[in-house]
């Protein structure tokens, strides 16, 4: 663990190579554990609750918990992409952006906690039916060039654990 706030669980570092089996079940446990850990750490806010950042700076944790799904869904539809078309280059997205959209401030955050649910459950099936070979596939992120299924896997179950983190220090620090 790591004390900085912005990174609570450290930077994301892509691994070198391809993931053994091991790495990618641990990986797609993480994923799969994401919604219900997520759904347990913002079980109880309020509203002032849910409107504070989980960083000087940074989102409030309302959107942080739309942030999560708007995000998986893309990961889910780069993983088809890349799965169905030939090192497809990706479409990015603002995510701050987003995060600033009416819908965020108006959609309550069980909504974006049961959307989640229901993504993880089609991406984990997904997930758990690859080969190896499919971990291999590639695609091109504009910003960040080729990278491969493995690489793309271990990125969200960082992400999984990133933002998890940022609500669980928060409710911590304030004595939630």
């Amino acid at each position: 663990m790591d004390d900085d706030v912005r990174y609570p669980t450290g930077k994301f570092q892509r691994p070198e190579g391809s993931l053994t089996a091991e790495q990618r079940a641990a990986f797609i446990r993480e994923i799969a554990a994401l919604p219900a850990q997520l759904r347990e750490a913002a079980a109880g806010l309020g509203d002032e609750q849910l409107d504070t950042p989980y960083r000087p700076g940074g989102w409030t944790v309302r959107q942080l918990l739309h942030h999560v799904p708007d995000s998986h869904m893309n990961a889910y539809v780069r993983f088809k992409l890349a799965l169905t078309e030939e090192d497809p280059t990706i479409k990015t997205y603002e995510e701050a952006a987003w995060a600033r959209l009416e819908d965020t401030r108006a959609t309550p955050v069980e909504t974006s906690l049961a959307l989640l649910a229901a993504l993880h459950e089609r991406w984990v099936n997904l997930l758990r039916s690859l080969t190896p070979a499919d971990f291999a596939r590639t695609l091109r992120h504009p910003e960040s060039g080729p990278m491969t299924l493995d690489a793309l896997l271990a990125m969200y179950a960082w992400h999984s654990r990133h933002h998890l983190a940022h609500v669980t220090r928060l409710r911590q620090r304030m004595g939630w």
